[in-house]
């Protein structure tokens, strides 16, 4: 047995910090990638992914690494947008502190919402987390702030800290990649916590982590408030980015999209919701001048994937011998 066991050990070792250095150099060169990036394309349509990347990686949270499946995250994304962009536009108040409320307004209503709908699992908890999207939407729909189907527009950017002016596209950017990266870089620090450990836990087994003593109902519900206030973060940039916020990014088609956009990159993964958000975002403004409708291409993509990549496309590669040989695993 000894024998048996040590070649496989070492294989390990060896193969971990070798996956580290690739994971460096990955990072490294779509940090470089990401800086040149608006001098190669439009400013907005990047934005938009990184956006809607934080948003597809702030639902991985809760689908991917707690195992809920939740079709009401457009609450806390559309929410925010809100949030933000009545304060900036209403109250005067700066960007930063703007998006700070929407956060804020997200971690709220994932509160409320979670302390709902955990009570329940499986099917019965998405559906709960739908139906409690629906009055948030029908509320939207209704309140006097929100304008109804109008929404809130011409938001002003206005000044960072009083001092960089986000009019300017570039400016604005920047500031939206390094939001997205400090997001990026809580989820990850979230995960690979000890609470983050607890939630792989009660994701794998369930029982188990009761019969171990763990208050699974309260890892569930921090997972949750976490996961929303990032949707909100997202949310809140990008009513700056477009400078209005509308029932669009409150509907139950926003949280069907943020489903496709994780699936298709790979759940359980840190860069499989990058990749499925960038998939699905260049889709729709490539394909949205052309005569070919939107959502069916992507359907049909989210099916090819569907059959051919059962863990998505980044979820796949981290399986496959190449992926294992790099020291990767699937929930890397």
């Amino acid at each position: 047995m000894t024998g048996k066991s040590e070649p496989v050990q070492s294989g390990l070792a060896s193969a971990h910090p070798r996956a580290k250095r690739i994971r460096i150099a990955i990072i490294m060169v779509s940090l470089a990638g990401l800086l040149l990036a608006p001098h190669l394309f439009y400013p907005i349509f990047l934005m938009k992914l990184l956006c809607f990347a934080l948003f597809a990686s702030a639902f991985n949270l809760l689908l991917g690494y707690t195992g809920l499946l939740s079709f009401g995250h457009a609450c806390f994304f559309g929410g925010a947008a809100y949030f933000t962009a009545h304060a900036v536009k209403i109250w005067g108040w700066s960007p930063e502190a703007g998006i700070l409320l929407g956060v804020a307004g997200a971690a709220l209503l994932g509160l409320i919402m979670g302390a709902i709908a955990i009570r329940r699992q499986g099917i019965y908890f998405a559906m709960i987390t739908l139906a409690l999207a629906q009055l948030f939407y029908f509320f939207c729909l209704q309140a006097s702030f929100t304008h109804g189907e109008d929404g809130i527009q011409s938001v002003p950017r206005g000044k960072l800290f009083g001092l960089i002016n986000l009019h300017d596209a570039s400016n604005m950017y920047y500031f939206v990649l390094a939001v997205f990266v400090i997001g990026l870089l809580i989820i990850w620090r979230f995960v690979n916590s000890p609470f983050g450990m607890i939630l792989k836990s009660i994701r794998e087994n369930e029982q188990r982590a009761i019969s171990l003593g763990y208050s699974v109902n309260r890892y569930k519900l921090g997972a949750f408030v976490m996961s929303a206030a990032l949707a909100g973060l997202a949310g809140g940039m990008k009513a700056l980015v477009f400078q209005f916020a509308t029932l669009t990014d409150v509907t139950w088609q926003m949280s069907g999209e943020v489903i496709l956009m994780t699936l298709l990159g790979g759940i359980g993964t840190l860069a499989g919701p990058i990749i499925g958000a960038g998939m699905v975002v260049t889709l729709q403004n490539y394909l949205a001048t052309s005569e070919f409708p939107v959502t069916i291409v992507t359907g049909l993509v989210f099916m090819a994937c569907v059959l051919l990549f059962r863990r998505g496309l980044i979820g796949e590669f981290f399986a496959s011998k190449l992926g294992r040989s790099l020291g990767f695993r699937p929930d890397s």
